[in-house]
């Protein structure tokens, strides 16, 4: 099972330089081992939505990484608890393939983490999704390939409340030791401006992004590259 995937993003260094600086070889992410590669949509939404492929350059040598979109967050929810739903793939180390999952955090509880599907080759490109339900507010679910991956989920609070995130991240298992490597395309990133869809390409946001990995995004595009790790980043160019 991955580790809260989300409860420490709120500590990721968010970049203020242009997209694509240079990644330094360091210990991995912040202090906690997290690394992050995304955008933040600009204004709050009700749900977002990507086509997702793990590419080249995978090697998860501790913990895993991650490629997801999702609402909420650390401490965005009532009364200052945890609470987000998110969906996207995930990979472990000496695991073959890819898996697509969702978790989700409400308050008071603990994270719990769903496998949806297992085994997914490099290459595979899946589109999830969350969304808030359509005249039920603080509900919500989560779609893979246009189908529901969950039932309906009550997330007190959180109508009209979070901006969505489209990032790929990594956890170094905590050993502070090297980084693992990932590179992830998404493309078509969409965000839900009404309850049940509405639905608009991302334009603008901001960079989600740590000192060891990069992020490639054409201007005028939703879509991006998410890449850690000296093999990903030289199949950079070569993926653009």
């Amino acid at each position: 099972m991955i580790k809260s995937l989300r409860l420490l993003l709120a500590t990721a260094t968010i970049a203020t330089v242009a997209l694509g600086g240079a990644a330094r070889a360091v210990a991995c992410g912040n202090n906690s081992g997290y690394s992050y590669a995304g955008i933040g949509a600009p204004t709050r939404g009700y749900g977002i939505s990507a086509l997702i492929s793990p590419l080249d350059a995978f090697d998860v040598v501790n913990g895993h990484v991650a490629g997801w979109v999702g609402v909420g967050g650390p401490g965005e929810g009532p009364n200052g608890s945890n609470e987000w739903i998110q969906v996207g793939y995930a990979g472990f180390p000496s695991i073959t393939g890819s898996d697509i999952y969702y978790e989700v955090a409400q308050p008071g509880r603990y994270p719990t983490y769903h496998q949806v599907s297992d085994g997914l080759a490099v290459g595979t490109l899946t589109k999830v999704t969350v969304l808030e339900m359509r005249g039920r507010a603080n509900w919500w679910r989560v779609w893979v390939n246009h189908k529901p991956a969950s039932p309906p989920i009550r997330l007190p609070e959180s109508h009209g409340r979070w901006t969505p995130i489209a990032t790929a991240e990594s956890w170094d298992g905590g050993t502070g030791g090297t980084c693992n490597t990932f590179l992830y395309r998404f493309r078509h990133v969409s965000v839900a401006h009404a309850p049940g869809g509405g639905w608009h390409q991302l334009t603008g946001g901001y960079p989600i992004q740590s000192a060891t990995t990069r992020i490639q995004r054409a201007r005028g595009s939703s879509g991006f590259l998410a890449a850690e790790g000296r093999p990903a980043f030289q199949l950079l160019g070569a993926t653009s």
